[in-house]
């Protein structure tokens, strides 16, 4: 006689299906009707939807840009905008920093874009990455200057 405890393993039957109806494990032995789950010699696990399981798990970055440069656009008309609500001084030159000190722009932008939309009254100067062709005419026209920084 054995002190381990394994009475309980001892005591319990092993099910056989596929023994007939009375015995509650016959005809489908417990699984279910049709489908892949009810035959045998199917592996489930590696299954993805018909197609190679290699190319489920690749990342999907298509064409995203990994630089993704945050660009900040402005318009002429919401410079002068806060130019007549008193927010920017046209006495000093409009850049990033003063931009994004006023929080006119956001503050994890890099690059300031300048667009010639709408019209400027006021002589300002401006530094800015990249300005629009328009808005150097609209700006030297008034007698603003513009500077582009190159990095």
């Amino acid at each position: 006689m054995t002190s381990l405890n394994t009475t309980g393993k001892i005591l319990r039957k092993k099910i056989r299906v596929g023994r007939g109806i009375g015995s509650g494990k016959g005809k489908t032995s417990g699984r279910g009707i049709k489908g892949q789950k009810s035959r045998s010699g199917v592996a489930i696990k590696s299954f993805e939807g018909g197609q190679m399981p290699l190319y489920r798990r690749l990342p999907k970055r298509g064409f995203n840009s990994f630089k993704n440069l945050k660009i900040a656009k402005l318009n002429l008309d919401k410079i002068q905008m806060y130019i007549d609500k008193k927010k920017l001084d046209h006495n000093e030159t409009i850049s990033v920093e003063t931009l994004k000190k006023l929080k006119i722009i956001n503050k994890r932008s890099k690059i300031l874009k300048i667009l010639g939309k709408g019209e400027i009254k006021t002589k300002v100067n401006i530094k800015a990455d990249l300005i629009s062709k328009s808005a150097i005419e609209k700006l030297k026209k008034i007698g603003g200057s513009v500077q582009t920084i190159n990095k």
